[in-house]
């Protein structure tokens, strides 16, 4: 077996990078800033996908595609989203050997290609609500990037609907950001904050944007996914107009929401231990994995056959099976590759679980002796089910104790720069834009967001001292 990962506690990032690679997620790719996502990491974006894209339809949304390039013209129709974006675009000047009269965006995200569309699908309010989503990647430039978290190119779903009036646009932003909420906390097992961001941290060209804002393991914030609500900017931008039943013509509304691979991340760094990656089961690429153990061909001709009747019971009863037989590897290389590498429980089949129709079943949130018992062949799928949801369980609420051991409440400056050393400061803020931007030069702090499940009433805000009506969440992110 390869050297251990460095622990946690003594370099974290270290930890993040080292496990990435080791685990088979994902490798660098040849061009700066780019990731090339391994089936293993495929395999559990495909199953966030399959999650969320249930969800999506689940709530009357169609999947469609849209093209990768954009005329720059169009990015200069919404000031403020332009603004925004500029310092992370890519722009082609040349194709099939020539300069382009006009050169195109890789696009950074689609809210100027939906806009132009829309203009044109859109004529009457009998052509509203549209309630489409995206499954593609995108391109922005950074400068610092890290596997997953932040790659110039990645892979996410974008929505985006047009609405007749505010208070239905007004609606699908707070639905989708509970969907997202759904997502995170009962198939990831990611406790998440859902809130409302400053004006300072609004998508650019947006009214308002709501977030699920999750704590990493080392206290760290991680803005999970994102619902905007657009209002009538991009449609006033791109002329997106409708004759409404009086027969005037009205602006539509419109929003757009995302989440991306940056998610996985959140899953490794939520979840993860020294031993490597620990997967929730309902989004891990295998649920378990059989590993037979044998000597000659007389114990190896039984346990297979015992094997592959446990593999087939299990597949059978809906559970993702890996068998590993590589006959190369010791039993124990093998255990660890799989606890590095997350499964959420592993099954040990030798001569003398043959013997007493037993296997042996270990869990991978608890290491060791502990997470490990004898159980009977008979009711197998049954006893692995009912263990993955235990073990779905307990990730969610280890994650959940973590976020509240490691959350603040503070009314001091001096106490806020102690709280987010380790994790989140809860405080009562009142502050302008450049209160909030002197925070973050300060502490390196940013403001996460204002929760939507404030606890009423008012206090005082920790920076200015001036009366304050809502709560908000700082904290070191990512």
């Amino acid at each position: 077996m390869a050297d251990k990962l460095t622990p946690r506690h003594e370099d974290f990032n270290e930890w993040y990078n080292t496990l990435v690679l080791r685990a088979d997620l994902a490798d660098y790719g040849p061009a700066r800033g780019t990731m090339i996502v391994k089936p293993y990491g495929w395999a559990l974006w495909e199953n966030i996908q399959q999650a969320l894209d249930q969800r999506f339809k689940a709530t009357g949304h169609l999947n469609a595609g849209f093209p990768m390039f954009i005329p720059y013209n169009f990015m200069q129709r919404e000031a403020q989203h332009v603004e925004g974006f500029s310092p992370q675009l890519a722009v082609v000047t040349h194709g099939g050997g020539e300069k382009l009269e006009e050169p195109l965006v890789i696009r950074p995200t689609s809210e100027t290609l939906i806009g132009h569309a829309f203009a044109k699908w859109v004529n009457s309010y009998r052509d509203l609500p549209i309630l489409l989503n995206l499954w593609n990647s995108v391109v922005r430039w950074e400068l610092r990037t890290k596997l997953f978290l932040r790659t110039s190119e990645f892979y996410w779903q974008e929505g985006h609907t047009a609405h007749a009036t505010r208070e239905e646009a007004d609606f699908e932003t707070r639905q989708m950001l509970d969907v997202y909420t759904d997502f995170a906390v009962n198939e990831a097992a990611v406790p998440v904050i859902p809130g409302e961001k400053s004006a300072m941290e609004r998508f650019a060209g947006a009214d308002q944007t709501l977030t699920i804002e999750a704590m990493m393991g080392d206290g760290r914030a991680l803005q999970s996914a994102t619902s905007h609500m657009l209002g009538q900017n991009f449609a006033k931008a791109f002329d997106i107009q409708y004759l409404d039943r009086d027969n005037t013509l009205q602006y539509v509304w419109t929003t757009s929401w995302g989440l991306s691979t940056r998610f996985i991340g959140a899953i490794i760094m939520v979840h993860g231990d020294d031993q490597g990656l620990i997967l929730p089961p309902r989004v891990a690429p295998y649920q378990t994995v059989i590993v037979p153990i044998f000597k000659n061909d007389e114990e190896q001709s039984a346990v297979m056959a015992v094997t592959e009747r446990v593999r087939q019971e299990l597949t059978g009863a809906g559970v993702r099976v890996k068998v590993d037989n590589r006959d190369t590897l010791s039993p124990g290389f093998k255990f660890n590759d799989w606890e590095l590498r997350g499964v959420p429980t592993r099954i040990e089949i030798g001569p003398k679980d043959v013997a007493q129709n037993s296997v042996a079943l270990a869990r991978r949130d608890r290491p060791g002796r502990e997470g490990k018992q004898f159980v009977s062949q008979e009711g197998l799928a049954n006893t692995v089910q009912s263990l993955l949801s235990e073990v779905q369980a307990a990730l969610l609420e280890r994650a959940r104790q973590f976020r509240n051991e490691h959350t603040h409440d503070v009314d001091t400056y001096a106490d806020f720069k102690e709280a987010i050393k380790t994790g989140f400061a809860r405080v009562w803020w009142a502050g302008s834009d450049a209160d909030e931007q002197r925070v973050q030069e300060e502490t390196k702090a940013t403001l996460r967001c204002f929760p939507l499940d404030q606890p009423g009433g008012s206090g005082t805000c920790f920076f200015t001292g001036q009366p304050a009506e809502r709560m908000a969440v700082f904290g070191r992110a990512y």
